[in-house]
């Protein structure tokens, strides 16, 4: 605690005024905005790559940038870093009755399902609230309170998930499948028509979407999936600079054909460093 004070004391400082720091003084929740979601990015490369010593430091800068908004609202009377802690403190034990109330549910299934029951009372009370601040003939989405900064596959799938709790989905699995085969259809069509690129655009992002709906129903995180790929894609392609640097070969000489002759070879050597770490 005695650091989480200095901690908070030294947010104070480079916000003062007097003497203070001028870049840490000019800043607003929006300027920052941008480096608090930096740092949760560096956080999670840090958990990718398994390296404590940096996840210990990422997670350092990721709690400057909480303390850093709350001193701002602080300093405008709206909220203090107490109140913070104190909030997130209420949910947890809210959420949890399991471990602080008289619930003695223990089955992982059920626990989801009351955690969901759990936050839909709160969007509906939040709701409630918001809808009494504003225009009485405003509707009150069940989608409402879903962070558009997010990136753009995570918001996708917060987007499914939340209609599919309100029984907004599919039962099974085909009709999922069907549906990414249609929208593939219909940007095969749109491709064919001449100067169409927001057609196209358009097509595109329902492809995403649906393949969004899909990793969701096998139950695959699609923005991890995602960069997973991408770091699969970048260790494969490494290779294959490797092999034609060897080879005295320059990619942009090569034909497709030859690049996916070394593509294959890349594939191979990866599938066997692999094979040989699992011995």
């Amino acid at each position: 605690m005695q650091e989480l004070e200095k901690l908070l004391k030294i947010m104070s400082d480079l916000r003062n005024p007097d003497g203070g720091c001028p870049w840490d003084i000019k800043q607003s929740f929006k300027s920052i905005a941008a480096y608090t979601v930096e740092e949760a990015y560096e956080v999670a490369d840090a958990i990718e790559r398994n390296d404590m010593d940096n996840l210990k430091n990422e997670l350092g800068d990721l709690l400057f940038q909480v303390v850093f908004h709350a001193q701002m609202a602080s300093e405008k009377n709206q909220f203090d870093f107490t109140d913070v802690v104190q909030e997130i403190n209420d949910k947890l034990v809210r959420r949890h009755p399991h471990v602080f109330a008289d619930d003695n549910t223990s089955d992982e299934e059920q626990l989801n399902h009351d955690w969901e029951i759990h936050k839909k009372k709160e969007r509906a009370l939040k709701s409630q609230a918001d809808k009494t601040q504003s225009d009485e003939n405003q509707s009150i989405s069940y989608l409402d309170g879903i962070a558009s900064t997010m990136p753009a596959l995570r918001w996708s799938e917060k987007i499914q998930k939340r209609a599919s709790h309100h029984g907004f989905d599919w039962d099974d699995i085909q009709p999922v499948f069907d549906k990414v085969n249609e929208e593939i259809g219909e940007l095969k069509v749109e491709i064919d028509i001449e100067d169409n690129k927001e057609r196209i655009a358009d097509e595109m992002g329902d492809i995403l979407f649906a393949s969004v709906n899909l990793a969701r129903h096998v139950g695959v995180n699609p923005e991890q999936a995602l960069r997973n790929a991408n770091r699969k894609f970048i260790s494969r392609f490494e290779v294959v600079e490797q092999l034609m640097q060897e080879d005295g070969k320059q990619m942009e000489n090569c034909s497709v054909e030859v690049l996916l002759e070394y593509w294959q070879k890349a594939k191979k050597i990866i599938h066997r460093r692999g094979a040989e770490g699992t011995e």
